[in-house]
């Protein structure tokens, strides 16, 4: 019964905007418009109107309008706002109103070519009649690109649904970056690395990503201005490649615009998930200055934001620069209540003990009774939190309860952004353009504190050894105090982030009629990124002092008195033993394209054929470049990988948009691309298919059909040799030994091993299909609703292979369930190294393409704008409802509900937003509500949870944020936003047992925060 409310809830949203729609008032609406330049004019209009209006700037430069005040019709108010202006409008039959030259004007007639702006928002509004006595004659009419096309057209909508989020509107809703902007999607729905993420401190420090569908961020496309970037130059959990979003400029965006499903025929492989397509932009008309405060409630986490770009216009030249300059300080673990002790955990009695900062064990992992004046004799360190603490069924030792916090939620950040876009027409209608972005960041965050335990030269970490001083096995764990460190920012993981992309090209008139684009882009990513570390070997002679040999049981014999181990570290000792390891990892990406386009092909009985044709050549690469001693066993627990390589790659492309009728547009896209990289060139075509039909002038049903492949990563290909430690079951030594014995009473059911892994360079790319139906409907030009179906199936994705399987494969095969001789026995056996009496030591393991992943639901957005006697009012929400979301890791594996409880899988099955703003004069105020469905909890998403246990899910979770805009005069506006307006918390999920006690990637316990802004904009228009 559960399944169906989501249904519910969407017809009862459609009835809703039935209901409201039939009740709308058809009285004049109320306008303030005053006279001045047309454009400002237009763009006010249709704020106050709700009206889409599209037109080509260039065209109105110079052009006036009267203006227009009072209530009156839209229709008769536009018409008198263009009086005398040389333009008039005509209506589309999608709703759009078409801003465009009157024949008898001297108007700058307009070329058919695609300017660098995309689609406005998606809204359809039913024509209306033309006030004229007379038809307005035929005009060639500027056009749009929208995101999801190449072909430039006047509609804005197609035939798959398109997310736009314009700069006015993410400053409205309070998102003070470009990862709050993307998380509040709700297609945007996978488990990501935030600020939080131990594992994004290990394997991409301050890098964030966006994962459309929940499929991986490495399946979701990421463009600036349409174009292809740099990929961030380390491996997503060190296995895959991805796009870092936090690293594109808030304050530089015009737009962005969501296309979720498969454009991969369009766009090329990457774009099985979606596409992100950030817009810079592009024109400005005077010097705009905005600067920007923040903190939290607190009084902590200050950050400062300061934004300048400007334009101008020297005849045939045009450009338009700007830069960013931020700077974040920092938020610690330590500063909220809800996580700054040890004790915060859900059960203090049971989970809630400090970390052993020194603790010796026996063989039997007992801990060793220091005594308390042993540990009072430490309190001073970690600010005199350290003591006497005790572990239920383990025992006694020396902790700091509060040491579990030092660690940053925010990172420290600044650093500066640029841009510049460039203009020249020529004579000739030929026109020269550039598009230059760089920028420099530098962050630092505190992953936890150092620790130190036996690592032996071979890498070995089990920790044990035999110690002369007390006659026994024992195991030694140091957790380094800030005082010996001299200070957690000698802690801090360092990174500066380097990025630099720039694109040229010319496009014109080709012929007489056919438009064309030839572009070069190159995107670079660079960085420096220092880990501070513990040398092992150093490490092992300081405390424990020199190896004295092995005994009878393979254990290293040191002679170790404890009080070494109870004696702090001077700061001279601690700087003996430590490091920091630094990185210089890069990646690049060009393309060189060529682009024709024809917007009236051929006549059809709709009207004219629009037709793309386009060849890419692209190059790709990537560099780890780690610290040479990082690959070897001479940090203790860090021995990382290499990875280097490059590919190049071809593609041919066109697409066809066919008006079969009035009312019916059929488009199809075809693409052939072709890769080679390590000796290889797998290639393959794709395509993809849409229809819109508009029965009526207020409705758009539409579907679309797409198929995708993509190449593998990089990394999964390149990857270096590299090892790490883990736990396998030897089910041969099982069967052999202890054939009466269950897997789980067998005593090597979890046995230790060296885990080492290399890329794989004859993985084959991925695939899948993709497909959405659904419908827009705008009964009144202030009213539209959206409901839309999608289904995405991928196929051969690429995985890791499983230490574990290549164990049961080992077994089967040696018990002749499969024959010795095959290639899976020859592969298997060759993976695995025993040592002398038959233990298993290591397992070797490679990326496979072997997943199947598939997901489907339902996406509905609405949006509603209303004038009233205290303003104008506007409603604007989405909401997604996954159907389901299935994986099959293994073909011979049960296929796995990524919902089900224990599924080991933290995605929500529905997320949903909604704004509601309202507008009057020079205010302006909104309330940005964020909603994300109930996820596992901490027993269900570590596939422990049994019944009688406390209920599996975290119940659904809601944030808010609000925002207060105020104009002094049209060039002076202030801004208040306030983030987390009801300062909520993470839900308190009694079965999360690891700090900080809730889900980082999804929750934070920053709490209300405060965002004051002031622009001030220097000539031009009125803001």
């Amino acid at each position: 019964m559960k399944s169906s409310r989501p249904l519910r809830t969407l017809l009862l949203s459609l009835a809703c905007s039935a209901a409201l729609a039939a009740q709308a008032q058809s009285a004049p609406i109320r306008l303030d418009v005053p006279a001045g330049d047309l454009a400002s004019a237009l763009d006010a209009y249709a704020r106050q109107s709700g009206t889409q209006l599209v037109y080509r700037s260039d065209q109105l430069k110079g052009a006036r309008s009267p203006g227009v005040r009072g209530q009156m019709p839209a229709q008769l108010a536009l018409d008198q706002l263009l009086k005398g202006s040389g333009f008039q409008p005509r209506h589309g039959g999608n709703g759009a109103v078409l801003i465009v030259a009157q024949a008898s004007k001297s108007a700058v007639p307009a070329r058919r070519q695609a300017p660098a702006s995309g689609p406005a928002q998606t809204e359809s509004t039913p024509a209306q009649p033309q006030q004229a006595e007379e038809p307005p004659p035929t005009t060639d009419l500027g056009t749009v690109q929208v995101t999801g096309s190449r072909i430039p057209r006047t509609q804005v909508e197609g035939p798959a649904p398109i997310t736009v989020m314009t700069s006015e509107e993410i400053q409205a809703s309070g998102f003070t970056s470009v990862p709050e902007v993307l998380q509040s999607l709700s297609q945007n729905s996978g488990e990501t690395q935030s600020q939080q993420s131990a594992g994004g401190a290990d394997f991409s420090p301050g890098a964030q990503q966006v994962d459309l569908r929940a499929l991986g961020p490495n399946h979701t496309l990421v463009l600036v201005n349409g174009r292809r970037i740099a990929d961030f130059p380390l491996p997503f959990g060190g296995r895959s490649n991805f796009t870092d979003v936090s690293s594109i400029p808030l304050g530089m965006i015009d737009r962005i615009e969501v296309l979720t499903g498969s454009a991969s025929a369009i766009y090329g492989s990457d774009a099985i998930s979606g596409v992100v397509n950030f817009i810079l932009k592009s024109q400005a008309d005077g010097t705009e200055v905005s600067y920007r405060y923040g903190q939290t409630e607190r009084g902590d986490a200050q950050s400062h934001v300061l934004n300048v770009s400007s334009g101008f216009n020297r005849g045939a030249f045009s450009a338009v620069a700007g830069f960013e300059y931020s700077h974040q300080d920092p938020l610690w673990g330590f500063d909220r209540k809800q996580q700054d002790s040890s004790f915060d955990a859900p059960n203090p009695t049971r989970y809630g003990y400090p970390p052993r900062n020194f603790l010796i064990t026996d063989w039997w992992d007992d801990y060793i009774d220091p005594g308390e004046a042993t540990c009072d004799g430490l309190s001073s360190l970690n600010g005199g939190n350290m003591g006497y603490a005790y572990r239920r069924n383990y025992g006694y030792y020396c902790g700091s309860d509060q040491s579990v916090a030092y660690r940053t939620m925010i990172s420290k950040r600044k650093g500066i952004n640029a841009f510049a876009s460039m203009t020249y027409r020529f004579d000739n209608g030929n026109e020269w353009f550039a598009d230059l972005q760089a920028g420099r960041h530098e962050l630092s965050l505190f992953r936890a504190p150092r620790t130190w335990a036996l690592m032996m030269p071979d890498g070995n970490e089990e920790g044990y050894f035999y110690n002369q001083a007390t006659d026994q096995v024992e195991y030694w764990q140091r957790v380094f105090s800030k005082e010996e460190m001299g200070g957690l920012r000698n802690g801090m993981v360092n990174t500066v982030q380097k990025t630099f992309g720039a694109t040229t090209g010319l496009k014109g008139v080709f012929g007489e009629d056919w438009d064309y684009e030839v572009a070069l882009s190159h995107s670079q990513y660079k960085a420096d990124i220092s880990w501070p570390q513990i040398v092992a070997s150093k490490a092992n002679d300081l405390f424990l002092g020199p190896l004295l040999g092995y005994d009878d049981d393979g254990f290293p014999i040191y002679n170790a008195p404890h009080d070494r181990m109870y004696t702090p570290l001077t700061r001279a000792e601690y700087d003996s033993i430590f490091a920091y390891t630094t990185y210089h990892p890069q990646s690049s990406s060009q393309t060189l394209s060529f682009t024709l386009t024809q917007a009236d092909l051929f006549q059809l009985p709709g009207g004219p054929a629009g037709f793309a044709a386009t060849a890419e050549l692209g190059h790709q690469d990537y560099d780890l470049k780690p610290d040479p001693l990082a690959t070897q066993y001479y940090y203790y627990s860090w021995k990382d990988s290499n990875g280097k390589g490059s590919r190049n790659r071809w593609a041919l492309a066109s697409e066809l948009r066919m008006p079969v009728h009035e009312r019916l547009n059929l488009s199809l896209a075809g693409r052939y691309d072709q890769y080679r990289f390590a000796g290889r060139t797998p290639g393959r075509f794709t395509w993809s298919a849409g229809m819109e039909w508009r029965p009526l002038d207020s409705l758009l049903v539409r579907a679309s059909y797409g198929t995708a492949f993509r190449a593998p990563d990089l990394h999964y290909v390149f990857s270096g040799p590299g090892n790490d430690e883990t736990s396998v079951p030897d089910y041969y030594r099982c069967a052999i030994e202890e054939p009466n014995e269950t897997l789980d009473d067998c005593s090597y059911s979890s046995e230790g091993i060296i885990r080492s892994r290399a890329g794989n360079r004859e993985l084959n790319p991925e695939t899948s299909t993709s497909w959405t139906a659904g419908f827009v409907w705008s009964p009144r030009h202030n009213i539209d609703v959206s409901l839309d179906y999608f289904d995405i199936d991928m196929r051969d994705q690429v995985q890791d292979l499983r230490a574990s399987e290549v164990m049961r494969n080992e077994y089967e095969c040696r018990t002749g369930v499969q024959p010795i001789n095959s290639p899976l026995c020859v592969d298997t056996l060759a993976r695995i190294t025993r040592s002398a009496d038959g233990g298993i030591y290591g397992v070797h393991v490679n990326p496979i393409n072997v997943a199947r992943e598939n997901t489907s639901g339902i996406d509905f957005s609405t949006n509603l704008r209303f004038d009233t006697r205290i303003g104008r009012i506007g409603l604007s929400g989405g909401y997604t409802w996954v159907r389901d979301h299935e994986i099959q890791v293994y073909p011979d594996e049960p296929i796995v509900d990524m919902f089900a409880v224990n599924s080991g899988y933290d995605i929500p099955r529905t997320k949903a937003n909604a704004r509601l703003w309202w507008e009057r004069e020079a205010w302006s105020a909104s309330v940005q509500a964020n909603r994300l469905g109930r996820l596992p909890n901490g027993w269900s998403y570590d596939e422990v949870w049994e019944a009688g246990d406390p209920g599996p899910w975290l119940e659904a979770t809601y944030r808010y944020n609000a925002n207060l805009q105020y104009k002094f005069t049209d060039r002076a506006r202030l801004s208040l936003s306030v983030v987390n307006l009801t300062d909520e918390k993470p839900p308190v999920d009694p079965t999360y047992t690891s700090y900080p006690y809730y889900d980082i990637s999804w929750f934070d316990t920053q709490g209300r925060s405060y965002y004051l802004e002031f622009t001030y904009k220097f000539g031009g228009k009125p803001l």
